[in-house]
């Protein structure tokens, strides 16, 4: 059966993750999740990430992380979904929890996050929030 929101799928899992205070989760591989996975890691969200080879698509381990037993991760929002997509121009780049947390953008250069679209002046489709 095909999954018509797969990112919504993989923030649900970590949230879902985070709650129960997971060491690690496993996600479903694509392209688009592991660039969304290397800038929580860049960002400090998440302690690290790797590709487990499978049959078919592979598998993406997150490792989730946590400093004095409290989650680093808050929260994540999905923002952009199939049936609405939100666009935003340079100019309209959120800044999430009044810049405590981040919005991850899919741009003409990739997906990156809000500082970098504001540092590169570019806009984009606004795939989900974390803080």
């Amino acid at each position: 059966m095909s999954m018509t929101d797969p990112i919504a799928d993989m923030l649900t899992r970590i949230r879902n993750a985070v709650r129960i205070k997971a060491e690690k989760v496993d996600v479903p591989a694509s392209r688009m999740k592991l660039e969304v996975a290397k800038i929580l890691k860049e960002e400090g969200f998440i302690k690290a990430y790797k590709i487990l080879k499978d049959k078919r698509q592979g598998i993406l381990r997150i490792v989730l992380k946590y400093m004095d037993n409290e989650n680093v991760i808050s929260g994540l929002k999905r923002v952009s979904k199939p049936g609405r997509r939100i666009y935003v121009n340079r100019g309209e780049i959120p800044r999430v929890m009044g810049g405590v947390g981040i919005a991850i953008l899919t741009t003409s250069r990739g997906i990156v996050s809000d500082k970098v679209c504001r540092q590169e002046g570019v806009g984009g489709e606004v795939i989900c929030y974390v803080w």
